[in-house]
């Protein structure tokens, strides 16, 4: 059991130094795979016999926490400092079973394009016992019991809108979906949170469509006829009827 903590700790400081692999998604399950050393691979990618390991441990979660674990080139971090600035804020009301009916299965318009990944939460930090009561009664199929008791395991689903809205947009959208909260990051993406998740989901813009990249930007310039009068260029050729 000694070296367990170390283990942990070393887990943290994994995940915190690498900054393209996010905390609130990958923690859990890069804990789970260190501790269980299946991904402590000597990484020769042409002989790698635990790789095989690493990859079912990590499961669906693989693509995106695989480079927590070296396992994976490191995305480039090309994001705009505002998908890292965001606002977060809780409704006073909300609907989890409109929210989970919405984003079990992929929008068929496209609207929106939600994420479910697994997150650990100690019982312990509540201190009101009819939320500790309300935590034990809701364990169902999607939520497991880790050897500590006071450990439990829910599945947090979020929802990120493709295109760029307002902060008030983004507030009556998620509301209309019955999330718990909403996140608005400060280039225009929504992030809709459920009734599961911890910390206001994933701190990190991640929209399809939003923030528009500089490549469209340029298109739509291009499509600019340059021959085309600004608006008020030629105002003083205009010939006014008199009556």
């Amino acid at each position: 059991m000694n070296y367990i903590i170390p283990l942990l700790l070393s887990t943290i400081y994994l995940i915190q130094s690498v900054l393209p692999c996010n905390e609130a998604v990958c923690g859990s399950v890069v804990s789970k795979c260190l501790l269980t050393e299946s991904c402590n691979c000597d990484f020769n990618f042409d002989n790698c016999s635990c790789c095989k390991d690493c990859l079912n441990c990590l499961g669906y979660l693989y693509t995106e926490c695989c480079s927590c674990v070296d396992m994976c080139p490191k995305p480039n971090a090309t994001s705009s400092p505002l998908s890292k600035k965001s606002h977060v804020e809780d409704f006073q009301e909300s609907l989890p079973g409109l929210f989970n009916a919405l984003t079990e299965a992929p929008d068929n318009f496209k609207r929106w394009n939600s994420t479910t990944f697994p997150i650990d939460i100690d019982i312990t930090h509540y201190n009101n016992k009819k939320e500790i009561k309300f935590m034990i009664q809701q364990k169902n199929a999607e939520q497991s019991v880790l050897p500590s008791s006071n450990i439990y395991t829910v599945n947090c689903t979020v929802a990120f809108w493709a295109q760029c809205m307002s902060w008030t947009k983004c507030k009556s959208s998620c509301q209309s979906m019955g999330a718990e909260s909403f996140r608005w990051f400060h280039d225009g993406c929504c992030e809709c949170v459920g009734d599961k998740c911890i910390n206001y989901g994933i701190n990190e813009s991640r929209c399809s469509n939003c923030p528009v990249s500089d490549e469209l930007i340029v298109l739509k310039d291009n499509d600019i006829d340059e021959d085309e009068p600004d608006f008020g260029e030629n105002d003083d050729d205009t010939e006014y009827v008199e009556d």
